[in-house]
């Protein structure tokens, strides 16, 4: 949206534009949170997006937004409508594109379609998008538990390199077997004897200074001590 939109001030006369109900535009998500988008420059601003998955997706209809150009101190306020299709579009784009490891072909199963459109009609009529938006966030969720894996062996298993997104997506693929999924819901940081950061009490060796803490351990897990 344009950087130098204002809104109308309370004091001044507003030309408004005349609406058109027939303007909206669908958004629909397979992704398993809540969404909610906030654009600060427009009128209506404020977007949330119920959770969905690959079976039941959510839909949400939405229509255009606005916002109001300041014309002088003594001319009244323009409403500059902004259609439905690029609302959607800032709405889409913005989320997505703020999200840890997303890109433009792995990212949140969420998109949207010109028109008011149910479920069965997405679901016949737009199959390829909706089977695009399901094979990226599989591709995300695959990422975002790679990133993981990788986090959780370069600390040692510091559960504080697990997020809750990552938890998410190793649920959404059905890999909740994972070590990190155990371990970061149950496991308890203790301090280092060696430097006194915290470290993971399941791990022998300190992911801070790595010393070998807890030599049986380490002997049980074929570490040479």
């Amino acid at each position: 949206m344009a950087a130098t939109n204002v809104f109308a001030s309370s004091n001044k006369r507003t030309i408004r534009s005349e609406p058109n109900e027939h303007d909206k535009a669908t958004i629909v998500s397979i992704y398993p949170r809540d969404i909610k988008e906030v654009k600060h420059t427009i009128v209506p601003g404020t977007f949330k997006i119920p959770a969905g998955t690959v079976t039941k997706p959510s839909i949400t209809v939405i229509g255009p937004s606005s916002w109001f150009r300041d014309m002088g101190e003594d001319m009244p306020n323009i409403e500059i409508p902004n259609n439905a299709v690029v609302v959607a579009k800032s709405i889409v784009q913005d989320y997505c594109s703020g999200m840890l490891m997303a890109t433009k072909d792995a990212s949140p199963g969420l998109f949207f379609i010109a028109g008011e459109w149910t479920l069965e009609e997405i679901k016949t009529k737009y199959k390829d998008a909706f089977n695009k938006a399901v094979i990226g966030q599989n591709v995300w969720f695959k990422r975002l538990v790679d990133l993981a894996d990788a986090g959780w062996a370069q600390t040692n298993g510091n559960p504080k390199a697990i997020s809750d997104l990552m938890r998410m997506a190793a649920t959404e693929l059905g890999v909740g077997d994972k070590d990190w999924m155990k371990s970061s819901i149950v496991a308890s940081m203790i301090k280092c004897a060696a430097c006194g950061n915290l470290r993971n009490p399941d791990f022998p060796i300190c992911g801070s200074c790595n010393r070998i803490i807890d030599v049986e351990k380490a002997k049980k897990l074929g570490i040479a001590v």
